[in-house]
């Protein structure tokens, strides 16, 4: 067989993990798939660069030309249908059977459906693809209420591009606040001061009862029985691993597709990487990390002699609302032995140790200052000697930074 390298998928790790398989084999054909009509792009600026040219050239991962450059075939607007492990094969939705080498799945994942009364009614959007946005800007008029539905990362960069475009914003999460997978307490609150400061409504651990309307929207109804008027709402309430082409292959799935280090999937000579890919009981569903496994997997596909791959540092950076913050490695309490917070001059920060190591941060400092908190959760750098009850912050992060390499 003709050693061929087949992409189902055609977001970021499809194109590093194309890249990765290049960089070590320069003969061989490369084939990536993609459903979308378009060439593969950031989906991160949908939602941080909503109201700019999403059409540009700008927004694109890679140019045209290097896709001709490098020799990688991309046909866009073209689904697979099937897989065939048996005889290493995949189907597309027009009938046409491609032999592969190797075949690796980034078919990502979609956003969580908002499963209550009225979710189906017109207005109701969630945006995961170009054309979400796209249609969300051209349904918009000027003056329009918009309740946003979730205030997680990519819930609150959408009802900051809808504020500064001009239209009444309202932020509704279940949770009891904002951003709780990467901010404390303190954090968050202060957050939601800077929303209602900008004349964003914002609702706490409000669930969503119904929406309401009779062909359009009309009102959001909350689970305590308030109505929140509006004729948008726009939903990010989670992501769902997109696993569907694994039925009937025998390929192992949880909540994704389940890898092993390598990034091997249960079936000979098929790997999964980004928003699929499940290893060791976690979906990442982060851009970085989605980056990451496709070169990973790309060039263990490549490679006589596959690497592990290790998951990267979480990391957040969060610039609206008047607000620049960045959330770094493992922000959760619970599962760390101490904490060290101060605020000088309007900025607040807080360190988070685990066995006597930095685990993670969460600071108003802005994106520059992340460097250094970023490279010594990367570098585990030992605190041992450092008394943390009776130094400052200020103090602590001094001995750090000379102990990175």
């Amino acid at each position: 067989m003709n050693r061929h390298y087949v992409i189902v998928g055609s977001g970021v790790a499809a194109v590093h993990a194309a890249k990765a398989i290049r960089d070590r084999d320069a003969e061989s054909d490369i084939t990536i798939f993609g459903e979308e009509n378009h060439l593969p792009y950031n989906r991160i600026k949908l939602t941080k660069g909503l109201f700019s040219d999403l059409h540009s050239e700008k927004v694109l991962i890679k140019k045209e030309k290097w896709y001709r450059e490098n020799r990688i075939t991309l046909h866009t607007a073209s689904r697979v249908a099937s897989i065939h492990p048996e005889s290493q094969e995949v189907e597309t939705a027009d009938g046409r059977r491609v032999t592969y080498h190797k075949l690796l799945l980034c078919m990502g994942a979609r956003n969580r459906a908002l499963s209550v009364d009225g979710a189906g009614l017109k207005n109701v959007h969630t945006i995961r693809e170009l054309g979400d946005a796209d249609q969300l800007k051209a349904s918009l008029t000027s003056g329009q209420q918009v309740v946003v539905i979730g205030g997680g990362v990519q819930g609150l960069e959408t009802a900051w591009a809808l504020h500064e475009a001009g239209y009444p914003v309202t932020v509704v999460e279940a949770a009891p606040r904002l951003m709780a997978r990467q901010l404390d307490e303190a954090s968050s609150e202060r957050l939601r001061g800077s929303l209602e400061q900008h004349g964003v409504q914002v609702k706490l651990h409000a669930g969503v009862a119904a929406i309401t309307g009779e062909e359009a929207v009309t009102g959001v109804t909350l689970d305590n029985g308030t109505v929140v008027p509006c004729d948008h709402v726009v939903y990010s309430i989670g992501i769902v691993p997109n696993t569907g082409l694994m039925q009937n292959t025998g390929i192992t799935t949880r909540s994704g597709v389940v890898v092993n280090t390598h990034l091997q999937t249960s079936a000979p000579h098929i790997y999964a990487a980004g928003d699929l890919a499940e290893l060791d009981g976690l979906v990442e569903g982060l851009w970085g990390g989605a980056m990451e496994q496709g070169k990973v997997a790309g060039g263990n596909m490549a490679a006589a002699e596959p690497a592990d791959y290790r998951r990267t540092t979480p990391v957040t950076l969060f610039n609206a609302f008047g607000s620049s913050l960045f959330s770094i490695g493992n922000t959760d309490e619970r599962q760390c032995d101490q904490t060290v917070s101060a605020e000088a001059d309007g900025v607040y920060t807080k360190i988070y140790v685990k066995d006597n190591r930095l685990a993670g941060a969460i600071s108003w400092e802005g994106a520059a200052a992340s460097l250094i908190y970023k490279s010594a959760v990367e570098q585990a750098v030992s605190l041992e000697g450092i008394d943390l009850a009776s130094r400052s912050l200020e103090e602590i992060m001094s001995a750090v930074e000379s102990r990175l390499a």
